[in-house]
């Protein structure tokens, strides 16, 4: 099997509450990092000390780390996508995943720059009605790369190693 990178760029996040989310969803699918830019999500972090946990223990290890710009996390064989409303953008289920990539998610009340889009190596767009929560875009297109990608996980042993320890039902 092929190693891959996955990691995760959040512009400027503000809510705690979805970068918390993004954590647990990067868990979930074997991100290896999530990087963000701007002091909002530490100045929000500090006000609200006592914000539940939502990540639990399937985030946990997964790096967490503040960056002065988001292009300074993009390693020499990675490849940059955009996940943005654009203009002449890819629809989400046209979209081939590359093995390293860093996905690159804006603001929660915003967009990302032009600069930034001008760097891609892709622009891909979630089609929906107007725009998605920023932890639900980041579930997304993590959602859409692993069922895209060649696995099996279609087996009783996946599903027993991977519920939760309160589920045992069957079909």
């Amino acid at each position: 099997m092929k190693k891959t990178s996955v990691s995760i760029g959040l512009i400027n996040p503000k809510s705690p509450h979805n970068v918390s989310s993004i954590m647990r969803t990067a868990g979930n699918f074997s991100v290896d990092s999530v990087f963000y830019t701007g002091k909002r999500y530490p100045r929000a972090l500090m006000r609200n000390p006592d914000l539940p946990d939502m990540h639990r223990k399937v985030g946990k290890s997964i790096s967490l780390k503040e960056v002065p710009e988001i292009l300074d996390c993009v390693s020499q064989d990675m490849k940059v996508v955009c996940v943005e409303f654009v203009e002449n953008a890819t629809a989400l289920p046209q979209f081939q995943h590359p093995d390293n990539v860093l996905y690159v998610f804006g603001p929660e009340d915003g967009s990302m720059t032009q600069d930034i889009i001008d760097r891609a190596d892709a622009v891909v767009y979630i089609p929906t009605i107007k725009s998605m929560n920023l932890a639900a875009s980041v579930n997304v297109v993590l959602y859409d790369r692993a069922a895209k990608a060649f696995c099996d996980m279609n087996d009783n042993k996946f599903i027993r190693e991977n519920r939760d320890i309160n589920n045992s039902l069957k079909n």
